[in-house]
């Protein structure tokens, strides 16, 4: 114990060293302004490798401002067109529908304008026949596909050209060839206890204007159609037509 005290105390004892007391703003003081520098070189000298490379930033920025402000600029522009395309788009659906329209109504005028035509080709032939032998006749028949597949539209204009007293009454029968699966067979239209039959009955003085449509088994075609008018009471056709589909 008595040799730690001497050891303590004497000339081997160690060093004392005494230093000024340093508060720690005062130390960051002096760090921090070190601290900066070195930021600011190391800022400095990537910029500088950034312009030796070609690469200025404040071009660049000014570059990035002009394409955003022209991206925007193109977005509104898009969204101007699209909505002036679905307009034109609606517009051209509107006018095409117009155009069909039109071309349906004219269609429609011009088979007014025919059957005109025919009737008054009709009325002239029948002023002039005032003085023919009784006959009846059947005038303008014509078979042709209808709208739906199998289904064909007959039309004809019966004609008394003689001086009758009495209207005519009977009836029309179409006697229909087809071909069907390469055989021939024969369809009779109306048929037996069809609903329609009450159709086909005619009951005229002068004329009459008659059209019929009928329908053939899927996959069978029409060769020729013969239209057959028959008096009431009698057996035999008054008077029969054959005609080929148009």
């Amino acid at each position: 114990m008595l040799r730690r005290v001497k050891r303590k105390f004497s000339i081997s004892a160690p060093r004392l060293a005494v230093r000024p007391h340093v508060p720690w703003y005062v130390r960051w003081a002096m760090v921090v302004p070190f601290v900066l520098l070195a930021a600011a070189l190391v800022v400095w000298a990537y910029d500088s490798g950034l312009q030796m490379a070609g690469f200025h930033r404040e071009q660049a920025e000014t570059e990035l401002s002009r394409l955003r402000a022209q991206v925007k600029f193109l977005r509104g522009e898009n969204a101007k067109l699209s909505t002036q395309v679905v307009a034109d788009e609606r517009q051209m659906q509107m006018e095409h529908a117009t155009n069909q329209e039109m071309a349906k109504q004219l269609k429609t005028l011009n088979e007014e304008k025919a059957h005109l035509n025919e009737d008054l080709a009709f009325y002239q032939d029948l002023t002039q026949s005032g003085n023919r032998a009784e006959k009846l006749s059947i005038n303008r028949l014509k078979v042709e596909r209808d709208t739906l597949p199998g289904e064909y539209h007959c039309s004809m204009l019966l004609v008394d050209s003689g001086q009758r007293v009495k209207t005519f009454k009977g009836n029309l029968q179409l006697v229909v060839n087809v071909l069907h699966n390469g055989e021939k067979s024969v369809l009779v239209f109306p048929q037996e206890n069809s609903p329609d039959a009450a159709s086909y009955q005619l009951n005229f003085k002068y004329y009459q204007r008659v059209e019929r449509s009928f329908h053939l088994p899927p996959g069978a075609s029409l060769e020729s159609l013969q239209v057959r008018v028959y008096e009431r009471g009698q057996s035999e056709p008054k008077i029969k037509q054959d005609v080929a589909p148009a």
